[in-house]
C-alpha cells in the first residue's frame, strides 16, 4: 500500500465531546474540593451538580483527537475522525461542527444509552484549565467503530489518550494500531493528560514502545510517563522508543526528540493568554500539517506552536479564524516558506 492511495491526511480516533466552558474563582474550586488542573472524570449525577452552578461561557464541540483534526482542517488538511456521539441534542450538535469543519465523520451515532460526553471546562483567572468529565456515550467506543478502509485511506493515524480510560475504547484504539502498521501507515498519540497517563502508566508506555511513531506530550505528562522528574534525562529515553517526541513547555516552547537530535523551539509571543484549552492538541494540529508539507522538524514545531497561539486567545479549543492564513502570515514575518 503506498501513500499515494491514501485519501486523508490523518484519521483522529477519540472522544467524543462538547465542552461547556465557564469562567470561575479560584474559590470555587476549593469551595467545592475540585482538583485544579488535568482531568477529573464525573458520574452524570456529579457532572449535573457543576453544571448547575456554573454560569456558561460557550458550549463548543471538543474532544482531544477531534480538536487536532479540527486545527488540521483549518490547516487545510483532509481529515476524518472516529468517536461515539448519541443521537441527541448534543451528540448533533458535534455531528453538525465537525461537519462544518470539513471533516468526514461517519460513526454510528447510540439511539440508547448514555447521553452524549461533557466536558464542564473551568477556566481560572490565570488562565489554568480544570476539566471535570463525563463520557457518556464516548465509552461506547468499540473495536466494531473501527472502519479499516478510513485506517488504509489515512497517512496518519492518531490518538488521544484519554482513550485508555475505558476497555472497549482502549481496545478499539489497539485495533487501529494493529490496522494502520498493516498497511504500513504511521500511528501518532497524545498523552493528553498528566493524570491520565499517570493512571494507565505501565500499559501507555509499552503502548509507546510496541505501536506509537510519534508522540505528543506537554513536560507533566512526559514526566508521568517515565515517572521521573528529570526532565533532561528523558529526553534520553523516550528517545529509542519513538521516531520523534514532541513535548511542549508551555512559555519555554517545545522540544523535539528525533534520534540524537534535539531541537528546542521558543514559544510563540501572546499578548494574553486567555484559556489554555486546547492548546496541546492544536500544537499537534500544526506539527503534523508541517509534517505532511515535509517541512522541517523545527519548522514543524514553529507551525505547532502558531496554532497553539491561536487557540489560547480566546475561548474554546477549536479555531476562530482561518489556521492557514494565520500560520502562513506569521511564518512569512519569519522569513520561513508557509
Amino acid at each position: 500500500m503506498k501513500e499515494t492511495d491514501t485519501i486523508y491526511d490523518v484519521v483522529g480516533i477519540g472522544n467524543a465531546m462538547v465542552d461547556v466552558l465557564a469562567k470561575v474563582g479560584e474559590g470555587f474550586l476549593t469551595e467545592r474540593k475540585l482538583h485544579k488542573g488535568g482531568m477529573t472524570l464525573l458520574d452524570a449525577a456529579t457532572a449535573g451538580k457543576i453544571y448547575a452552578d456554573i454560569i456558561p461561557e460557550r458550549e463548543v464541540s471538543g474532544g482531544s483527537a477531534a480538536n487536532t483534526v479540527a486545527g488540521m482542517a483549518s490547516l487545510g488538511s483532509d481529515c476524518a475522525f472516529i468517536g461515539k456521539v448519541h443521537d441527541d441534542e448534543l451528540g448533533q450538535n458535534f455531528r453538525r461542527d465537525i461537519g462544518a469543519a470539513g471533516i468526514d465523520f461517519f460513526t454510528p451515532a447510540l439511539l440508547e444509552g448514555p447521553a452524549t460526553g461533557r466536558s464542564i471546562v473551568l477556566v481560572t483567572p490565570d488562565a489554568e484549565r480544570s476539566m471535570f468529565t463525563y463520557l457518556g456515550a464516548a465509552t461506547r467506543l468499540t473495536v466494531d467503530d473501527i472502519d479499516e478502509n478510513i485506517i488504509k485511506a489515512s497517512k496518519y493515524t492518531f490518538l488521544e489518550g484519554y482513550l485508555w480510560e475505558e476497555e472497549n475504547a482502549k481496545q478499539a484504539a489497539l485495533k487501529a494500531c494493529e490496522l494502520a502498521h498493516k498497511y504500513n501507515r504511521k500511528v501518532v498519540l497524545s498523552l493528553s493528560d498528566k493524570t491520565c497517563t499517570k493512571n494507565h502508566r505501565e500499559e501507555l508506555l509499552e503502548v509507546v514502545k510496541e505501536q506509537i511513531d510519534i508522540l505528543f506530550a506537554n513536560e507533566h505528562e512526559i514526566k508521568a510517563l517515565f515517572a521521573s522528574d528529570d526532565f533532561m534525562g528523558i529526553l534520553d529515553m523516550v528517545k529509542p522508543l519513538v521516531e520523534i517526541a514532541a513535548i511542549t513547555r508551555n512559555a519555554q516552547g517545545s522540544v523535539i526528540v528525533n534520534g540524537r537530535v534535539k531541537i528546542f523551539v521558543e514559544a510563540e509571543k501572546v499578548e494574553t493568554v486567555v484559556d489554555s484549552t486546547g492548546a496541546g492538541d492544536l500544537y499537534a494540529a500544526g506539527f503534523l500539517y508541517g509534517m505532511i508539507r515535509e517541512r522541517s522538524l523545527g519548522t514543524c514545531a514553529m507551525i505547532g506552536s502558531i496554532a497553539a497561539s491561536e487557540i489560547i486567545s480566546h475561548y474554546g479549543a477549536r479555531p476562530e479564524v482561518s489556521l492557514r492564513g494565520f500560520v502562513r502570515n506569521r511564518l512569512l514575518q519569519y522569513g520561513k516558506k508557509a
